[in-house]
């Protein structure tokens, strides 16, 4: 039995537009549908939503048959809890609030084994298609991908040493806690903020690191992926539900 392939971290080192879809219903159901829906990466949500490692496990087993590689975001940076993820086969990961670049060292060490990193090992876990997989061990950290996410102003100071951590494969701007964090709370498409936006993903390719995104807005989303953004979410499964089931009941008061 061979090592999973992770396609989404080797179409976003060739450069390829990444469509992607958030979700934070925490249900291998909802996962399963949207896994099919033809996105290239589904973001499993830890941070804002009541999902823990079984439930996550359940989403990740129902997405595997699908088109969209799963990327889970753990609440924080956290090695125990990245480890955790990483063993139950989280082949790619988007570590929140990332404030510098010791941080995102910090971020990669935990998702490699030593001597490149700190993950602790099991040679039964998941990930490693309960020791089934050949040299696991050896070869788990080709393809595993690190994302992490900037949100403050802070962060943004500090974008291109952050970039340039060896083992980072891309960074996402996360719009709502930027918008906040620079003076704009609620209002990401204040100027100020878009203008911030798009010198981040210009900075970011200057420094050859592809970026990310997410908004519920097609005209955003088109916007950004104009402005070079490589990995875009373009909404939410909870949104879609929210939208969708109050547009029903509209049509019938």
């Amino acid at each position: 039995m061979d090592l999973p392939r992770n396609a989404f971290k080797a179409a976003l080192a060739r450069g390829e537009l990444q469509i992607g879809l958030w979700s934070s219903l925490c249900s291998p159901i909802v996962a399963e549908i949207i896994g099919h829906s033809g996105f290239d990466w589904i973001l499993v949500d830890t941070e804002h939503s009541p999902n823990e490692p079984p439930a996550v496990l359940a989403q990740l087993q129902a997405m595997q048959a699908g088109t969209a590689t799963p990327i889970v975001r753990p609440a924080w940076n956290d090695p125990v809890l990245l480890k955790r993820l990483l063993d139950i086969g989280t082949q790619a990961v988007l570590v929140p609030f990332v404030q510098n670049a010791e941080e995102a060292a910090k971020a990669v060490a935990a998702c490699r084994y030593p001597p490149a990193g700190i993950r602790g090992i099991t040679v039964s876990g998941r990930g490693s298609r309960y020791g089934r997989v050949p040299d696991y061990l050896k070869r788990a950290d080709a393809e595993i991908c690190v994302l992490v996410q900037v949100e403050t102003g802070e962060a943004l100071a500090q974008l291109e040493s952050i970039a340039s951590v060896d083992g980072v494969d891309g960074v996402f701007i996360g719009p709502a806690d930027l918008s906040a964090s620079l003076g704009h709370i609620g209002d990401p498409g204040h100027p100020e903020v878009q203008d911030a936006i798009q010198g981040a993903v210009e900075r970011l390719a200057a420094v050859g690191k592809p970026a990310g995104i997410l908004t519920p807005s097609e005209a955003d989303a088109r916007r950004y992926i104009e402005w070079g953004y490589r990995f875009v979410a373009v909404g939410s499964d909870l949104g879609l539900l929210t939208k969708h089931a109050d547009a029903l009941a509209k049509t019938f008061r």
